[in-house]
């Protein structure tokens, strides 16, 4: 039997750049020739029966961290802020009108960006709307994600009339010399005061966000905050590899490549943290990035094939239909993926106008549909069957097999524990899309 190869020899084979599959057809391959009217016909076909998830965005912070990737500005003024909350009002009324019926939501997430950057009284109008317009159901999951540094009482009070009973910490690293370099100081303490607080106001379930692959973390110092992370009692935890993508997000040329651990070191600190939420944490692993308490709901999706994958992550949602509102928020609807205008100022042009937002997206053929279902099921770990119109490029998972990443029979496919860090290589082999466009600086490294 071969030696196993080394971890110095994986990443040399596979730390190139690849997708992270939170769709698929990843949004690099969204068009403009989904526009708001197709959006609003695929609304209109909706099936009557269809359980909903809504994902409002809410592209504002009071500051703004270098790493950060995401769809956000820092505004100051309260008048743009409660401006773009009308916005959303609007789009609410547009989408439901557009149904013709209180459809019936599970699942409601608020991300950004900042969702307390909003006044609280925006906050708790536009969910309250949300009930009034939509069948928010009894037992609906309703989350947001929070900056621990910034959750005054004002924000906790209108968080709690809004019913939120799902929060998500952005902890990122408590290395007083990283959260320095990347613009996000926040102290354990404050960090640990925001959880017991959203536990008083309802919050059942708790996430937190950590980040390896920062300028200035090592070994020890992500340790150390693996170790801090342990003593809030999460019930989830991410952990990410930090995307340096300056291209895209211009305020990353602040972070000096030089200050930025190798592939080598990257791989070295998420096996750290691992290793620790696993084995001190009594966290099980799922999927690529997330790790949950045994008797947490996405751990036991994850053991009995009920996880799944969308622009939040890993997920226990299963409804059909996800409903993005606000700016640069993408829906997944039957018939495709639909984005709005990325920038607020285009978003809040559209929906003034009395017009769907929606600038680009992709509609779906029968292929997009089979592979996307491979993808899924290679993203979220299970075992599945490659079907008979993929065997060609199932092929490539001889050398994952060699590798002992997956175990392939030829038929079925199993990612092994070892594999799970390389499930975006392995998926990356049902990509059609990247057949065609090799050259992927628009995607994160691997590592």
């Amino acid at each position: 039997m071969a030696k196993p190869p080394s971890d110095a020899a994986l990443i040399a084979r596979y730390d190139g750049r690849v997708p992270r599959y939170t769709s698929y057809p990843t949004a690099p391959h969204f068009s403009a020739a989904i526009g708001a009217d197709v959006y609003a016909q695929w609304l209109e076909a909706i099936p009557a029966g269809a359980a909903f998830s809504l994902y409002l965005h809410v592209p504002f912070c009071d500051r703004l961290c270098l790493y950060c990737g995401c769809n956000t500005a820092v505004v100051r003024g309260e008048a743009p802020k409660r401006a773009y909350a009308g916005h959303l009002l609007e789009e609410i009324n547009m989408v439901a009108d557009r149904l013709g019926r209180r459809a019936r939501v599970t699942h409601v997430h608020w991300g950004g960006g900042t969702p307390t950057a909003l006044p609280p009284d925006c906050l708790t109008g536009i969910m309250e709307h949300v009930r009034r317009r939509f069948d928010v159901v009894p037992d609906a999951e309703i989350a947001v994600e929070l900056d621990p540094s910034r959750l005054d009482t004002p924000a906790l009070e209108a968080l709690a009339r809004m019913g939120i009973n799902r929060a998500s910490l952005g902890v990122q690293d408590f290395d007083a010399r990283v959260q320095q370099t990347i613009g996000r100081e926040q102290s354990f303490a404050e960090t640990a005061d925001a959880a017991r607080r959203l536990r008083q106001i309802g919050a059942r379930s708790l996430n937190l966000d950590l980040i390896y692959g920062l300028p200035l973390q090592t070994e020890d110092s992500v340790a150390h905050t693996a170790r801090l992370a342990l003593r809030l009692g999460a019930d989830r935890v991410s952990v990410f590899g930090y995307a340096h993508v300056p291209w895209m997000k211009k305020h990353q040329a602040l972070i000096q490549d030089e200050m930025l651990p190798d592939a080598a070191a990257r791989f070295a600190q998420t096996g750290i943290i691992r290793r620790i939420l696993e084995e001190e944490g009594g966290y099980e692993p799922v999927g690529l990035d997330h790790f949950a308490l045994p008797d947490d709901s996405m751990a036991r999706a994850a053991r009995t094939g009920g996880l799944h994958r969308g622009f939040q992550g890993y997920t226990t949602d299963a409804a059909p239909v996800l409903i993005g509102l606000g700016a640069s928020a993408i829906g997944t609807l039957p018939q495709g993926y639909a984005q709005n205008e990325s920038s607020a100022a285009a978003y809040n042009a559209a929906i003034a106008r009395g017009r769907f937002a929606v600038s680009r997206g992709v509609a779906l053929s029968d292929d997009d549909r089979v592979r996307r279902s491979v993808i899924e099921s290679i993203m979220c770990g299970g075992n599945f069957v490659i079907p008979p119109e993929l065997r060609q490029a199932a092929s490539g998972l001889a050398q994952f097999a060699e590798d002992g990443l997956v175990l392939w029979d030829g038929e079925s496919v199993t990612v092994t524990e070892r594999g799970r860090l390389f499930v975006r290589n392995i998926a990356a082999l049902f990509d059609a899309y990247l057949q065609h466009h090799t050259a992927a600086p628009r995607h994160a490294t691997a590592m």
